[in-house]
């Protein structure tokens, strides 16, 4: 009744304590040597951060972040196009955590080996391939010193990412993953509290923007918080051709900030000096805004695909790894309803395949940022008074719809049954 586990990311690694869980012996492979903490700033929402503790984690998850606090659009003016509270300041049961995705990572990573011991991930070691038989499926293993060999076990989850190999055996003809114009410029610096002091700030408009928010508490000697941030533009359709090419021969590079920071010069005000913000950071990368279209199965006999693997999908709702929990947890409530096999699988795709497709595209459409276009379509981004452009009633149920379609809407997640009911186990 073993698992495969293809990635030791946050899907991969909340998969395999989901089924140390529910006694569902597992193994994971990741094809790096040594785990380490990189990344930069996530946020988990409400429904993630539920699983998380239903996991034993609510006295780690604190840890490697902050509890938010608010949410907020932000004209290039420095006004306030829509502000509400997040987490337990909501209503939700459970807070919402802004924090280091290589510190979660870590965090997941040491629960995996402190209950499932220290063989339970092999690294160094990919999934390159897979096969059905009657009975099971094989994963071809490629090792980082050269050798391969042949691991059975009941089913496959391919929780590798991006660019799965799970993903292009069971979808061969779907290429690369897909640009849609835009280019991020991501770095920490350490910075003074703003708003709240735990806030996910959005300022500009739907093609030029930058995205801040806390993933530490303030230092009680400094006073300043660890501050992750995104600048980000998208170029007009007629000068992406000219960076394709860079961007599939250059995933993710180191920049210097002078490459962009004059982007962002103009946007200086009393509450937050941007372009001295991106200034204080001691690295910056750059990363295109891909995802990838959706397809019309996950599921390959006893192989499954998880996480991004399944639906990356661009971070403009703050919900892909919170997803990558979720889909880990709704698998180990399919295993207990159906056994480990080929019918859990399938009645996992069932339940979320569709609408997650759905919840990809609407990210590539802007997800809740959309708002933003509004601003830009009805008075071009200057106003003095936000609600004679944009009735608060609208923009209300503008974000409740995305909120019941990302699976976090305050009332129905709380009133929601656990997943994985406590001490609920397959055998």
């Amino acid at each position: 009744m073993t698992v495969l586990i293809s990635g030791g990311g946050i899907a991969g690694l909340a998969a395999a304590l989901t089924c140390h869980q529910i006694g569902v012996p597992v193994k994971v492979f990741e094809s790096v040597r040594q785990l380490q903490p990189l990344g930069l700033g996530i946020n988990l929402q409400p429904n993630a951060v539920r699983e998380l503790f239903d996991l034993g984690l609510a006295d780690e998850v604190p840890g490697v972040g902050i509890e938010a606090r608010e949410w907020a659009l932000v004209a290039p003016n420095g006004r306030d196009v829509y502000a509400e509270p997040r987490g337990r300041l909501a209503g939700y049961r459970w807070p919402q955590y802004s924090v280091h995705r290589g510190g979660l990572q870590m965090l997941l990573y040491r629960a995996v080996l402190d209950r499932l011991g220290p063989d339970a991930v092999v690294t160094g070691a990919r999934v390159a391939s897979y096969r059905n038989t009657p009975d099971g499926v094989v994963a071809r293993i490629e090792a980082r010193d050269g050798t391969a060999w042949d691991e059975p076990g009941d089913l496959l989850l391919g929780a590798d990412g991006i660019r799965s190999a799970v993903r292009a055996q069971m979808h061969p003809d779907q290429g690369p993953p897909q640009w849609g114009g835009a280019i991020f410029w991501r770095g920490t610096s350490l910075g003074e509290p703003i708003r709240s002091g735990a806030s996910f700030t959005l300022i500009g408009t739907m093609d030029h923007r930058f995205i801040h928010y806390p993933i530490s508490e303030a230092d009680p000697d400094t006073g300043l918080q660890v501050q992750n941030w995104i600048a980000e533009i998208t170029y007009p359709e007629d000068e992406r051709a000219a960076r394709v090419a860079d961007i599939e021969a250059d995933w993710n590079q180191q920049v210097p900030i002078e490459k962009f920071v004059h982007l962002f010069e103009p946007w200086r005000f009393d509450w937050l000096d941007v372009p001295a913000l991106i200034r204080r950071a001691e690295v910056v990368y750059e990363y295109p805004c891909v995802d990838r279209d959706p397809v019309d199965r996950w599921v390959d006999g006893r192989a499954a695909l998880i996480g991004d693997a399944a639906h990356v999908m661009y971070p403009t709702g703050s919900n892909g790894a919170s997803q990558a929990i979720v889909d880990a947890r709704v698998l180990g409530a399919k295993f207990l309803a159906h056994g480990v096999g080929p019918e859990a699988l399938a009645e996992y795709q069932a339940q979320l395949l569709e609408p997650l497709s759905s919840l990809v595209l609407r990210n590539r459409g802007a997800g809740p940022i959309a708002i933003l276009g509004l601003v830009e379509e009805r008075c071009g981004g200057e106003f003095d008074d936000i609600d004679e452009v944009l009735a608060p009633a609208e923009v209300d149920a503008f974000m409740a719809g995305y909120k019941q379609a990302a699976g976090f809407a305050v009332d129905t997640l709380n009133a929601a049954d656990p997943i994985i009911a406590p001490g609920a186990s397959v055998t």
